[in-house]
């Protein structure tokens, strides 16, 4: 069996609107509880006490308003947040859980989908508690997929949304014996995305720099409302300019998304198999060298994401040459290897050869890719 969702962009009523703050402020409450009450018994015991959102219902009738099913997923995600803490077998450790803030902490909850609670209709979505909340359903699912949940989310812009998670079989054949002749190897470019062994340039978008302008001049209005100081009260005018300069963060994230959904798109429909390296962006962007923005802003991280997903669903194969592997130092025609410093865009071999760098890295990934696989 496998999942996949769905996102779908929400129009609810005033009175919809009032139920998913309600429900959001309860989930944060109860969050917040159940964490302090583990915190206190551990610290009276030596024991993490075993919580429950039931055990707070007399105290705070007003969490009986509420979907019941969502502030039971509020303690399966506390649980989750502890054995994640304490794994020692995670390579990436977590910090121990944090108590949830009503201004900085994202506004959404999840609901299971019990004998039809959750469905999809001609134009809206049925919610528990809810009634049907009228959407854009932009894409039907498969006969048989079946729902397993929905997330509900408000995003800074106040605009709702509804991540409808969908569970089906892949009857398809095993991914594999794939087609290994029709292999593709990228190379992460900061000024295009990436670069292809047949010399093509991803993108040259930079959304966040081409809208940095306007950006600044609404951060510019903000900063001059009334509530942008510390401890000063929100006003009306100051939540209103808020809610511009988060559309226009909003139209950032959209551009690039749309960008880097089509690319991986159109790369996975065409290739049977892809050849990348195993980089970390975030860590990229914080080694001084000047172009943080710039790495972040190409959003390759996601674009490596989705492209495993796609190609998984499409039952081919991505394959991660590892980041230390010097893919920019071998010389792709007769194998020598030599350093390169970062402003020598063109590699230069004994042997006569003499190509651009990134298009040198990426026949080496993926020759070095390929290796991997056939081992």
């Amino acid at each position: 069996m496998e999942n996949r969702a769905i996102k779908y962009r929400l129009y609810p009523t005033a009175e919809q609107i009032v139920f998913f703050s309600k429900t959001f402020g309860c989930c944060r409450k109860v969050y917040n509880l159940m964490l302090s009450d583990k915190i206190r018994t551990y610290e009276e015991t030596g024991a993490f006490a075993k919580t429950t959102p039931a055990m707070y219902k007399k105290e705070y009738p007003f969490l009986k308003e509420v979907d019941s099913l969502a502030l039971a997923n509020v303690q399966l995600n506390l649980q989750r947040a502890f054995s994640n803490c304490f794994d020692r077998s995670r390579k990436k450790k977590n910090g121990f859980p944090k108590f949830k803030s009503a201004k900085r902490s994202r506004k959404s909850y999840t609901t299971n989908n019990q004998n039809g609670t959750v469905s999809i209709t001609e134009n809206g979505i049925r919610l528990p508690k809810i009634g049907i909340v009228k959407a854009v359903i932009h894409r039907e699912p498969e006969k048989d997929w079946k729902i397993k949940s929905a997330t509900i989310s408000k995003d800074g812009d106040d605009r709702y949304y509804a991540s409808v998670l969908f569970e089906f079989s892949n009857d398809k054949e095993s991914c594999d014996k794939v087609n290994t002749a029709n292999v593709i190897g990228l190379d992460y470019k900061s000024d295009g995305l990436y670069a292809d062994d047949r010399g093509n340039i991803g993108t040259n978008h930079k959304y966040y720099r081409e809208s940095h302008e306007k950006l600044a001049k609404e951060q510019r209005k903000l900063s001059r409302k009334i509530g942008s100081k510390k401890g000063e009260e929100k006003s009306a005018n100051y939540l209103k300019q808020l809610r511009r300069v988060n559309r226009v963060h909003r139209h950032i994230s959209n551009q690039r998304l749309d960008n880097l959904h089509k690319k991986s798109t159109e790369i996975a429909n065409q290739y049977d198999v892809v050849c990348v390296e195993s980089l970390n962006m975030r860590a990229m962007s914080n080694k001084k060298f000047g172009n943080g923005k710039a790495t972040l802003d190409n959003g390759y991280g996601m674009f490596v994401n989705m492209l495993e997903y796609k190609l998984k669903s499409r039952n081919k194969k991505l394959v991660k040459v590892d980041k230390w592997y010097p893919s920019s130092q071998i010389c792709s025609c007769c194998g020598e290897r030599r350093k390169l410093k970062l402003t020598e865009r063109i590699y230069k071999c004994n042997c006569g050869l003499e190509i651009d760098r990134d298009l040198n890295a990426a026949i080496n990934i993926k020759r070095e890719g390929l290796r991997m696989l056939m081992a």
